[in-house]
């Protein structure tokens, strides 16, 4: 192809060689490049002029820069460069790279004189619009029908723009681009539905958005497939910065009989820093109750991580003037703190809190945590702990707490301060070689100082709770070894002393004029040591059982016996005397270290001999597998164990009752099954007294049955079920999600849960039919306690629990946690859970049918976080009688 042009009326030619596919060409745009050519080729109008009027010029002329970068463009199947219009056009597949700019489309067009770049999609051969223009600048992406680009003032104009945003979509008809940050959109379609006809949209017809930072628009209108709804807002309003960000807790409505209407939940959340969070939430009721709670959540990478919940609430019961009028102030502190164990290795500290009201769990009207409410203890646990390098010895510092909230006794060690000494070894051989006896004697210290304090509800964090705190230390010292005898037994000697410090101590003294014995309790500082003994004899031996037919190969039978015999003095000395009465000889005897925390000397010989037999019963089995060589192992009894002592020492009923344990797990581990018993050799008489006398001697059996218990749990579920984790493992182990019910989560609380721990990106869950399996799973607990200490053969308690889940559908799951006591014959604590997929939405119902704690919560609401407002709850809180 041949090319003409004209310079001054003169012609010149040039070949042009058409360019292959994907050729590239980088080109820098100079507009003076031309004209400076021109003017070197025009000599005629160039007229002689004195060279010394002639002023020196720099002879290398700096070109005028319009651009900051070069332009990259190729393309699949055509490249047209136009050289006289100063255009390119690219297409199928065109690619172009300008700066931190990429774009890529079916069409793109480059005018270079107005620095507009124009792209489109192109239709293919079945006339489908695709190779969409996808516009790339920075972290930002979008997609649009067409787009015209300005690459020197970077704006550009949009054509059915569609981007995402933290999760967001955003669908534009016109847009306007203003620079890298602002677009001016006009017909907005917002919405976190990935599918291609979304379940639902805010319509806004003008909007400015900026990058990274909010979305702000005019009148807006949310349309659920495609059917307007009358929600209408004037204005909208959408953050859409990276990760936290602070803002508005809208709250949950609802109502009850004695409170009336209420708002519950709504407050604001601050984003302190990277580290630290804060959401503070209040309730309001109609009858004057409020309420309140501050939430708060802390980490640091490779350091600590944990979270900090307090809630007060000012409850009023029905109205002033009425008889059922009442008031009541609860309130409850939870913090857990957990250290990453790369943070220190010698020393770490942890926090487990939860402490309060004791009426909290029962008279609270937004409390979730069903295992709380239906469990009496709460306890607490502050604990720190250091390793002391290069030394056998570590410290470990606490503060505990446990609390009944049916007695309100709450029970605290303020601090307790702990050191312990790992195991020395004085007489160990050279390089610690323990061959012998001597060698293997080992040396352990502990040393254990608490101050303990014994309130009630009335007086807590009150001065008062501190006029009977109780303080002590107490130091134990152990030395033992063992060695072998008569060559299958192992034979283990042991020494124990202790010694406890007090720093006050009982004094009792008679008063003649009240004719009564007065206690007092004295200041000062006292001691008293004990010390005993013990020897071990133990021994393991194995029983085999082959078996020639059949899949079951052997049985083995492991036996543990063991002997122990134990001495300690009596310390009967340390007691002093008073008198009774007003006779001066009627004396007793009491122990002024009664009262102290750590008990007080032993009173009375002690010569015992205890007794112990351990039993474990496996089956070897052949696989159905015949390429599988070796059996497997199956666990027939987990342990059998039988436990009994005698006292030499004592003048009457020298032997003690016979304690049985059994467990084992059966149907591939399905079920757990334990068993326990106690056995007493001695009968009683008419009055249920134990009496001297073996209960074989009494025309009895040689035992008597006097308490038993069987506890059973089984899980069953399909063959599609999901394998559980470790953590749910342990949390059914701990009965934390428990079978006994789930947490009634609010929508917006800020502590993770099951709920909230789900995908809420709104993308869509694919739905497979079945066929014939529903992914299902079931649990039973079965418990029964047998009493018959005093011939009352009395069955105390007998109840079975069962929770299940069922998924009737991809999308469709429904559970249930209830439970039946067969003694009182009714039904303990019973809650429904229905949960539906709704793809970019989610629906919750947790009902509770029946019972004191009678409630029901449902939700339907956006998954997404950032539109989480976006939601219907309710909630009616149960009725409960404040006192």
């Amino acid at each position: 192809m041949l090319l003409f042009f004209s310079i001054n009326s003169t012609i010149y030619s040039q070949e042009i060689k058409p360019l292959k596919a994907k050729d590239t060409i980088k080109a820098v745009i100079d507009t003076t490049k031309n004209a400076a050519f021109i003017k070197a080729l025009d000599s005629i109008k160039n007229s002689a002029k004195d060279s010394l009027s002639i002023k020196p010029k720099d002879t290398i002329n700096k070109p005028i820069e319009l651009l900051e970068s070069i332009i990259d463009h190729s393309a699949d199947s055509l490249i047209r460069q136009d050289i006289k219009n100063n255009k390119i056009t690219l297409y199928k597949n065109a690619h172009v790279h300008y700066k931190d700019i990429d774009l890529t489309a079916g069409y793109i067009e480059i005018d270079n004189n107005t620095f507009l770049v124009k792209a489109k999609g192109i239709k293919d051969s079945v006339g489908t619009y695709s190779q969409l223009p996808v516009f790339k600048q920075g972290g930002q992406e979008s997609t649009q029908d067409s787009i015209v680009f300005n690459f020197k003032s970077e704006k550009a104009k949009i054509y059915n723009l569609q981007t995402e945003q933290q999760g967001i979509l955003i669908k534009g008809e016109v847009s306007k681009k203003h620079n890298d940050s602002v677009i001016y959109i006009e017909n907005i379609r917002l919405t976190t539905s990935q599918k291609e006809n979304p379940d639902y949209y805010i319509n806004i017809k003008k909007a400015k958005f900026i990058q990274d930072k909010k979305l702000v628009a005019g009148s807006s209108q949310l349309v659920i497939a495609d059917v307007p709804t009358p929600l209408v807002l004037p204005f909208a309003y959408v953050p859409l910065t990276k990760g936290r960000t602070s803002g508005f807790l809208m709250p949950t409505w609802g109502e009850n009989n004695r409170q009336g209407y209420f708002l519950q939940n709504g407050g604001y959340y601050f984003v302190i820093n990277d580290n630290f969070d804060l959401a503070l939430l209040g309730d309001i009721y109609t009858n004057g109750s409020w309420g309140m709670r501050a939430e708060s959540g802390y980490a640091k990478r490779y350091k600590y991580s944990g979270k900090f919940d307090f809630r007060y609430e000012n409850l009023i019961n029905s109205l002033k003037g009425l008889d059922d009028y009442s008031k009541a102030s609860n309130y409850n502190i939870r913090w857990s703190h957990s250290q990453d164990a790369k943070a220190s290795p010698n020393s770490r500290f942890s926090a487990s809190v939860n402490l309060g009201s004791s009426t909290y769990y029962r008279q609270s009207n937004n409390e979730y945590n069903t295992n709380a409410f239906l469990n009496n203890n709460l306890s607490s646990s502050i604990s720190y702990y250091k390793k002391f390098v290069g030394t056998p010895f570590n410290m470990s510092l606490s503060v505990t707490h446990s609390q009944n909230t049916n007695t309100e006794k709450i029970n605290m060690t303020l601090p307790s301060l702990q050191v312990n000494m790992d195991r020395v070894y004085p007489f160990a051989g050279k390089n610690g070689a323990k061959t012998n006896a001597i060698q293997k004697t080992g040396l352990n210290y502990s040393m254990k100082a608490d101050n303990r304090i014994d309130t009630s509800d009335e007086f807590f964090f009150k001065k008062e709770m501190f006029k009977n705190a109780k303080s002590g230390i107490q130091h134990n010292l152990s030395m033992n070894t063992n060695m072998k005898a008569l060559k299958y037994f192992t034979l283990s000697p042991s020494v124990n002393y202790k010694e406890v410090w007090y720093f006050d101590r009982l004094k009792k003294t008679f008063d003649d004029v009240e004719n009564a014995v007065v206690t007092d309790t004295i200041s000062s500082f006292s001691t008293f040591r004990e010390y005993s003994t013990a020897v071990s004899l133990s021994t393991t031996f194995y029983g085999m059982f082959p078996f020639k037919k059949g899949k079951l190969e052997a049985i083995r039978h492991t036996v543990r016996p063991s002997v122990s015999y134990s001495y300690r003095p009596d310390f009967s000395s340390y007691d002093e005397e008073v008198q009774k009465t007003a006779d001066p000889n009627d004396i007793i005897e009491y122990s002024p270290f009664a009262n102290g925390i750590f008990g007080q000397p032993g009173k009375g010989l002690s010569n015992s001999l205890n007794f112990s037999l351990n039993n474990n019963i496996e089956a070897k089995v052949r696989s159905k597998d015949s390429t599988e060589t070796e059996a497997k192992k199956r666990v027939l009894i987990n342990n059998l164990n039988f436990t009994t002592s005698y006292n030499m020492a004592a003048d009457s009923l020298k032997w003690s009752p016979v304690g049985v344990n059994a467990g084992t797990k059966l149907f591939k581990d399905k079920l757990g099954l334990n068993v326990r018993a106690t056995l007493d050799p001695y009968a009683i008489d008419v009055n249920g007294r134990k009496i001297n006398t073996f209960n074989i001697n009494n025309g009895g059996s040689l035992f008597r049955l006097t308490a038993a218990g069987i506890t059973m749990n089984y899980s069953l579920s399909s063959k599609g079920s999901k394998e559980k984790s470790t953590k749910q493992k342990n949390a059914e182990d701990n009965n934390s999600d428990g079978i006994f019910g789930e947490n009634l989560t609010a929508s917006n609380q800020q502590n993770g849960s099951a709920e909230t721990s789900k995908p809420n990106d709104g993308s869509v869950k694919e739905t497979e039919l079945y066929k014939s399996s529903i992914p299902w799973s079931l649990k039973f607990a079965y418990a029964l306690n047998y009493s018959n200490r005093n011939r009352e053969k009395e069955i105390s308690s007998n109840s079975l629990m069962f929770s299940g889940d069922i998924e009737l559908t991809p999308k469709w799951s429904v559970g249930f946690s209830s439970g039946y006591d067969i003694k009182n014959e009714g039904f303990t604590y019973t809650q429904l859970r229905f949960s539906r997929d709704l793809d970019s939405w989610k629906l919750n119902f947790n009902w509770v049918p029946f019972g004191d704690r009678q409630t029901y919560y449902f939700f339907i609401g956006v998954k997404s976080s950032m539109l989480s407002d976006l939601k219907y709850d309710k909630r009616k809180v149960p009725d409960r009688a404040l006192f």
